[in-house]
């Protein structure tokens, strides 16, 4: 089984209008509502691949019930939520239609008290117990210890699990001292975490910093990744617009399945892309086509990254 933890989850909202006009009034075309967060949407993308995933995290409050109710109507995820009394956030997003663009609002999510944490702390670690392996994904809510993510890691690793970590800003840098097994920044939260702006020098800081593989994430670009094994850099076969919202996710999702089933690395990144990309294309954020990913897996391009860094 694999354990999503999503610490500060959400009821995404996405609105579709038809064109987004600053100062102005908007009639809504299509509105969709999703249970969110990271590690719910990695989890989704996990379980449409056929993998066995849990999904933990906090939640609460009437926002929080909704996730929930939503959540056990998607077929292989197993709900294990530790309730809060504070109410989950929202997260917006709306898609204007005219030119494919998505702009996204994000609430900062409830207080987590310390007996809410310490109880969160209790059920992950009985949830690691029959877990085989571990992603621990987005920003921390109001109240949870900056260094939770490293915490969280040194337990996982005392079970002998891997370890994605999957975050930003300081959670990421106090995390990434743990040496979880992978990280996934964007190209902004690796140039936050190193000072360096060239990725694929990034990309070996980062691992000198303590993490086991750094898979960074260039838009549309594609991938760039240093490994023990080696680097690689893998891109979509086109630039692709659509709705971006969700790709990241898949690209942790591809990078989990990937290493349950013990690909090598460059057949990771493939995965990885083919389901960012396929996510993105999709008509609803977060899904993917099965038939679109499946024609993608052949189109992606993976080459060694020789440059020294």
């Amino acid at each position: 089984m694999i354990l999503t933890v999503t610490l500060n989850t959400a009821l995404d909202i996405t609105y579709r209008v038809r064109s987004l006009r600053p100062h102005a009034s908007h009639r809504v075309s299509e509105v969709t509502e999703r249970p969110g967060g990271k590690g719910v949407n990695v989890a989704r993308v996990l379980a449409a691949l056929g993998h066995e995933v849990t999904v933990t995290g906090l939640t609460g409050g009437a926002t929080g019930r909704v996730v929930q109710e939503k959540l056990a109507a998607v077929p292989g995820v197993v709900d294990a939520l530790v309730p809060l009394s504070g109410a989950t956030r929202r997260t917006v997003a709306v898609v204007d239609e005219r030119t494919g663009d998505t702009t996204q609002l994000n609430e900062p999510g409830p207080t987590v008290t310390p007996t809410e944490w310490s109880a969160f702390q209790e059920a992950y670690e009985t949830l690691l117990a029959s877990a085989s392996m571990v992603a621990l994904c987005g920003s921390l809510p109001p109240g949870v210890p900056v260094g939770a993510y490293a915490g969280l890691i040194r337990t996982a690793r005392s079970f002998g699990l891997p370890v994605l970590l999957d975050t930003s800003g300081e959670p990421l840098r106090r995390g990434v001292a743990a040496r979880p097994d992978i990280i996934k920044p964007n190209a902004d939260e690796l140039a936050e975490l190193t000072g360096s702006h060239d990725p694929l020098r990034a990309t070996q800081d980062a691992r000198r910093r303590g993490a086991g593989a750094v898979v960074a994430s260039l838009g549309p670009e594609g991938l760039l990744a240093a490994t023990r094994e080696g680097r690689w850099r893998a891109t979509p076969p086109t630039p692709t617009r659509g709705n971006p919202t969700g790709a990241g996710d898949a690209v942790v999702a591809g990078l989990l399945s990937a290493w349950t089933d013990h690909l090598p690395w460059p057949a990771r990144l493939t995965r990885a892309i083919a389901l960012s990309t396929a996510t993105v294309l999709a008509p609803v954020a977060g899904e993917f086509d099965r038939g679109t990913y499946e024609e993608l897996l052949g189109l992606v391009t993976v080459a060694n990254e020789t440059s020294a860094a």
